[in-house]
């Protein structure tokens, strides 16, 4: 059995579980919100309307919605193997368990980039209403928009590694899920330190407080720097991700 089947497989587990249904809850509450306060955004305090407002909006997106969504499709995809002793069963065939394990974890990064394009669908066509029935004249940045989805999938790449890590070593629901709460409730206050560099789960929230200065003309901030974060993010990924695919099943194995 080749690694592609092992996928195939991975998806058809929970290709029936609520986990699509999901994904749709974070991004339209964003989305809804901040098309809510549309008007507030065509003001001079703004120079840019649109963006500043995808900024404002993905700011508690990106800090606690999306990663709370995450944490919980991490917990359905390991609770189908936990369900009627199925760990077991699928560590009884010939198969390696670090393939099945980096199979799920590529599952949950599809998840990932799922919700991504959700968010970014989702916007695009409130947005395009909301122009049309305003009467607003400026254009909906498309571009621009997706640059940022494509930043937030990139930056919660780590943190989804750790969070998928956590739910491996601790198979209690209940832990795996009080722990990763734990770790994203802080983030916000993580991305205002210099430590905020190993800190995965303030990721993505801090690449988009580093834009709130460029659309407001009273918040100061800094510029998203790609080094030293990129080799830091990396490295953190591969570190968590390991630690996911070495310790998966390991316990049922002895």
């Amino acid at each position: 059995m080749n690694f592609f089947e092992l996928l195939k497989i991975e998806y058809m587990k929970v290709k029936r579980s609520k986990i699509v249904p999901l994904i749709f809850v974070a991004p339209l509450l964003v989305v809804a919100s901040g098309i809510a306060n549309l008007s507030s955004y065509f003001t001079p305090e703004y120079t840019n309307a649109w963006p500043a407002m995808f900024i404002q909006s993905a700011l508690v997106y990106a800090y606690y919605l999306l990663p709370f969504s995450m944490i919980v499709v991490c917990v359905m995809i390991a609770g189908r193997e936990t369900q009627n002793n199925g760990i077991q069963k699928m560590l009884a065939l010939p198969v390696s368990r670090y393939a099945l394990s980096l199979a799920k974890s590529c599952v949950l990064i599809f998840y990932l980039f799922m919700e991504m394009v959700v968010f970014f669908v989702v916007f695009v066509i409130a947005g395009m209403v909301a122009t049309s029935t305003s009467g607003i004249t400026e254009t909906l940045p498309v571009l621009y928009l997706l640059k940022w989805c494509v930043g937030l999938f990139l930056t919660m790449l780590p943190c989804v590694a750790a969070m998928w890590a956590i739910t491996i070593l601790f198979e209690k629901p209940l832990l795996s899920v009080g722990l990763n709460l734990l770790l994203v409730i802080p983030g916000i206050l993580a991305a205002n330190t210099p430590l905020w560099i190993v800190y995965p789960y303030c990721y993505s929230g801090y690449l988009v407080s580093c834009s709130l200065h460029d659309f407001t003309k009273d918040i100061a901030g800094t510029a998203f720097e790609i080094f030293p974060f990129l080799p830091c993010a990396v490295l953190i990924f591969a570190l968590v991700l390991i630690v996911a695919v070495t310790q998966f099943g390991k316990k049922e194995m002895k």
